[in-house]
């Protein structure tokens, strides 16, 4: 990953007497979600996602899919669910498959006076579409910010990729389904790096913000 993920420096012997343990490198840099310049921000995080997508394949060759983890069918709810679970065949299980980080959102990135240094907590790393991670990214980055700067960062992961998202809005759908009932939850991640704002009522507000005029816009006839 040229520096951007952690290394693994030692890890314990199997046993099933003991707790298992990893050693892995420290990165320099620490969470930052209250930008000074949000505009660069958004095109690094663009320009690092579009890095980790396009990475050798065979790191992920072993890995599960997003499939067998967090992104299964059964996992959809909400007024968004339809139209995924619609383009399920077609459109979400046959787009060809990345290294995918499997939660890209701003808790899991460092920086270091503005530049993006790293990116941590790849225990849900899996095998999966691109669009899987921009959709979880834009939508953080909704919350966070605004609509305008998630286009940013995708207009930034796209020209980096080399890589047009297909039906970017299904990819913001299928996040809005997947999330649907757990948004409320991420209060505790987002207050503490120093968004108290976004109360539970306050992500709910936004999640059905998005949702409805994400169904608007695209709503097939």
């Amino acid at each position: 990953m040229g520096g951007i993920a952690p290394r693994l420096l030692a890890r314990s012997d199997e046993d099933e007497k003991t707790q298992s343990w990893v050693l892995i490198s420290r990165l320099p840099g620490t969470a930052d979600i209250i930008p000074d310049e949000p505009h660069p921000w958004a095109v690094q995080l663009g320009q690092t996602l579009a890095h980790i997508h396009t990475s050798d394949t065979d790191v992920a060759a072993n890995l599960d899919t997003v499939f067998d983890r967090r992104g299964y069918r059964a996992r959809l709810f909400g007024p968004a669910a339809h139209m995924v679970d619609n383009a399920w065949e077609n459109t979400i299980t046959t787009a060809p498959l990345v290294l995918a980080h499997g939660d890209y959102q701003s808790g899991n990135v460092i920086w270091n006076n503005g530049t993006l240094t790293g990116v941590i907590d790849w225990e849900g790393a899996a095998r999966g579409s691109a669009g899987y991670d921009v959709g979880w990214r834009r939508f953080d980055l909704y919350l966070l910010h605004s609509e305008h700067l998630a286009d940013v960062f995708l207009s930034a992961y796209q020209e980096a990729s080399g890589t047009w998202i297909r039906e970017p809005h299904l990819w913001d759908l299928w996040t809005l389904a997947r999330s649907h009932e757990a948004v409320e939850d991420w209060v505790p991640n987002y207050r503490d790096l120093g968004r108290g704002d976004l109360t539970a009522i306050e992500l709910r507000r936004r999640h059905t913000a998005w949702t409805h005029d994400l169904l608007q816009r695209h709503r097939t006839p």
